[in-house]
């Protein structure tokens, strides 16, 4: 009979046993609900803070190549600094018979420079390779300025008898217009301008390297050509 009553009493406590970790199991799933909310909650609310604040999104090629153009809008890239001669006479007389006869020559120092208008440039122009990541530009004809013509360093050669005020007037006049239609030949010669279209290429490739590479892009490879040349 006591055996009885002692089996009966471990089976009353083994069933109350299980049914309090029936009743726990819950219990904790409930209590930890509202933590697992709080969790997700917070990491959406890091996930958009960063998206707001520091994420930036990668553009493509063209557009960063185009926006580093946009705040330069004109670029000079070359000048060239050189000397041109000119020489003029000059002849006055009476009633159609040359008196007095003077000549004059002139050395004179002239810069000109050269420059691309990046403001004339559209989104044709950047072609983007993204296989090979290659960068293609196509730029416009290289603008050549006027001659500055540093008359104030010339130097001038006179010969005559007699040099009038008027004389020497035009010949100095004379002399600069030459100069300056001399320098402009000068400045279109194939040779210098070769120099400086080769400048502009390498002038281009820098001013977008970098830009490209703080953009996120990477190591971009930039070719450069002129309209008139055909693609590599």
């Amino acid at each position: 009979m006591a055996n009885n009553l002692k089996t009966e009493q471990r089976s009353t406590e083994r069933n109350s046993l299980s049914t309090d970790m029936r009743r726990d199991v819950p219990l904790a799933r409930v209590q930890a609900f509202p933590w697992m909310v709080v969790i997700v909650l917070l990491a959406a609310v890091a996930w958009l803070a960063w998206r707001a604040f520091f994420y930036e999104e990668e553009g493509d090629p063209v557009g960063s190549a185009m926006l580093a153009f946009e705040k330069q809008n004109s670029l000079t890239v070359f000048s060239s600094r050189f000397e041109v001669v000119a020489e003029s006479e000059d002849r006055r007389g009476i009633m159609g018979v040359d008196v007095l006869t003077s000549r004059q020559a002139a050395i004179v120092p002239a810069n000109v420079e050269y420059r691309l208008d990046l403001s004339s440039m559209d989104r044709e122009d950047f072609l983007w390779n993204e296989r090979t990541e290659t960068l293609d530009v196509i730029l416009p004809q290289l603008r050549i300025s006027r001659p500055n013509l540093d008359e104030a360093q010339q130097k001038v050669f006179t010969e005559g008898a007699w040099v009038t005020r008027d004389a020497s007037t035009d010949l100095a006049r004379n002399n600069s217009q030459q100069a300056e239609r001399k320098a402009i030949a000068f400045a279109k010669n194939p040779e210098v301008l070769g120099l400086a279209r080769q400048a502009a290429k390498e002038a281009v490739r820098q001013n977008l390297a970098i830009p490209l590479q703080v953009a996120g892009h990477g190591d971009v490879t930039v070719h450069v050509r002129f309209q008139d040349e055909e693609t590599p």
